[in-house]
């Protein structure tokens, strides 16, 4: 059997600026999300660890983590990541990101609740196991995004049920803590930026990130943004 992916990859082609996402039946019988990139695809479970991956028996690194954790607080002992840790758990959160942009795309909110829910708990446990500030903000920088993407799915999720005064509410409660984050950050002026200067700033990160997928999709957003007239 060949090895080549040349096949799957021109019958499902890659388009720029467009995320496509399509669920398929594994081997093993159970569903698999597939995201196409522009160099390939990838493919991830539906729940669990998306690489399907169990570390030292555990559904994810931050799970297993956050067990040592809780066995040296019990012992009231002090427990801190290593760089090495910090940056192992970024990479875990990143396949997380994947899964829930892609879940996000076929309507699945319920997983993208889950997914951003558990890289938001990330975020709160790196930075209250280390004391090294760029290794908490490496994830920490991420937080309004991922509260953005976790408040839209709430919302969509209250919108599909007819409860549209909820949904405002949500939207309102998510807004309420992105300002909050941004304002106790290193960078409060964030604030006072206007929606393309975020977007700018968060495409520059996606990228620095190696985070195609979310860049091309903030540039495909920014150019639409700078055809609008102010309102």
């Amino acid at each position: 059997m060949s090895l080549d992916l040349n096949t799957i990859l021109k019958d499902w082609p890659h388009e720029s600026g467009s995320i496509k996402v399509r669920k398929i039946a594994g081997l093993d019988g159970r569903e698999k999300l597939q995201l196409r990139v522009d160099l390939g695809v990838l493919q991830m479970e539906m729940t669990g660890r998306p690489d399907g991956r169990r570390p030292h028996n555990c559904e994810s690194l931050l799970e297993y983590y956050q067990k040592r954790a809780a066995r040296a607080e019990q012992k009231s002992e002090t427990y801190e990541l290593t760089p090495e840790q910090c940056a192992e758990l970024q990479q875990e959160g990143i396949q997380y990101y994947h899964r829930y942009l892609s879940l996000f795309q076929i309507n699945d909110f319920e997983g993208v609740v889950r997914d951003t829910q558990r890289n938001l708990d990330l975020f709160t446990f790196v930075a209250e196991h280390t004391d090294r500030e760029e290794f908490s903000w490496a994830l920490q920088q991420f937080r309004p995004y991922v509260l953005m993407m976790n408040t839209r799915a709430k919302a969509s999720m209250l919108l599909g049920q007819g409860k549209f005064a909820d949904a405002i509410a949500e939207i309102e409660r998510g807004r309420e803590a992105i300002v909050d984050f941004l304002q106790q950050s290193n960078f409060p002026e964030l604030v006072s930026l206007s929606k393309l200067e975020i977007m700018q700033r968060e495409m520059e990160t996606a990228i620095a990130k190696e985070l195609y997928e979310r860049a091309a999709e903030l540039r495909d957003a920014i150019k639409l943004l700078k055809t609008q007239k102010p309102v």
